[in-house]
């Protein structure tokens, strides 16, 4: 099909050259799809490049405790990933001796890999012909075909696979894969494509009506929550603060954090001061100063966090204290890291 040969003679190319395209070595390959989900490939390079550094096999990453993993992924994101990764890592190292399963239907079966994730492997490492269907193939295929699917649907991901398996060549699924989700990232983008200087600008629907910038539909609006926080760093007259370990699902899980007082909406510092006595009756408050004046918001996927910091002194502490010299070796999320930078400079 003209559409498939042109994508393929485009992305020979104008591909980057990037680490995890000049192996067909599974691990390397997974390692890149799972940090690379819903993150782009100049953020992503760097914590490729560290994990394999840390971690060059899969072996090596089953044996990292968790706290090495999330240390490592700090400041990528979605820690689950890490989290799932990591006993991915495990699964393949002791139950299956290190070998990765070497079609899409096993490649499901592991913690962490969904539909896209699984073909990406399967066809990039093991030349299976399934298609991969990502955020830039819907885009590309959407504009390309004109489909006016919602690609939030339920539909939307069977029909624009059932289209994607029509185009993929079977005696190149790999390169048809990394072509058309190249194509989406480098020149189908989703603000303001160079349709001009574009391969496809004779044939592709959406351009010949005018709907490049309405292509692809989503309807579906992620409905945000804001929740204020308020980290309390309490220190002792030895300089030991707390820190505890977020066990509970959500965000930021098995990271680490100072303890927070969490409120309906940003209150004022006298306010604040009222709760964190309350909160800290025991432990002889002798001093609150409040460390950033300007709110920090942090931004996720379906949360808008607005944070504040309060240095707290104290007389005693009521749980274990750690130095203050300590904190840079655990994990924590990067908004709190990149305080701790701050703090301790």
């Amino acid at each position: 099909m003209n559409f498939s040969n042109s994508l393929l003679q485009w992305y020979l190319q104008n591909k980057r050259d990037l680490p995890w395209r000049n192996t067909t070595n599974p691990y390397p390959i997974w390692l890149s799809e799972i940090m690379l989900q819903q993150t782009r490939v100049s953020q992503g390079m760097p914590y490729f490049l560290k994990f394999v550094e840390n971690f060059p096999t899969v072996f090596d990453l089953a044996h990292a405790t968790e706290e090495q993993v999330l240390k490592l992924w700090q400041g990528l994101g979605y820690y689950s990933r890490a989290r799932n990764m990591h006993k991915t890592a495990q699964i393949i190292a002791f139950e299956y001796n290190g070998i990765f399963p070497n079609n899409y239907q096993n490649l499901l079966k592991l913690k962490g890999i969904g539909e896209y994730t699984a073909a990406a492997i399967a066809s990039f490492a093991f030349n299976e012909v399934v298609p991969v269907v990502d955020g830039n193939v819907f885009r590309v295929l959407a504009r390309y075909f004109d489909i006016e699917t919602d690609i939030a649907s339920s539909g939307a991901k069977k029909e624009f696979t059932s289209l994607a398996q029509e185009l993929i060549p079977a005696n190149n699924p790999a390169l048809f894969n990394q072509a058309i989700m190249e194509f989406g990232a480098l020149q189908c983008v989703p603000k303001n494509p160079d349709c001009n200087n574009c391969i496809f600008n004779n044939s592709c629907l959406a351009l010949k009506f005018k709907k490049v910038s309405e292509l692809p539909i989503k309807i579906k609006k992620t409905k945000v929550l804001n929740r204020y926080l308020n980290y309390l760093i309490m220190l002792d007259s030895e300089n030991k603060t707390v820190i505890q370990k977020r066990i509970d699902k959500g965000i930021w899980q098995n990271l680490y954090e100072f303890p927070v007082i969490e409120l309906l909406k940003d209150e004022n510092f006298d306010t604040i001061v009222s709760e964190i006595k309350t909160v800290l009756k025991s432990n002889n408050v002798e001093n609150i100063i409040l460390f950033n004046e300007k709110i920090i918001i942090h931004k996720l996927s379906h949360q808008k966090l607005y944070i504040r910091f309060y240095e707290v002194k104290v007389s005693t502490l009521n749980s274990t204290g750690t130095s203050l010299e300590t904190l840079k070796k655990y994990p924590f999320p990067i908004v709190i890291h990149n305080f701790i930078e701050k703090y301790l400079n």
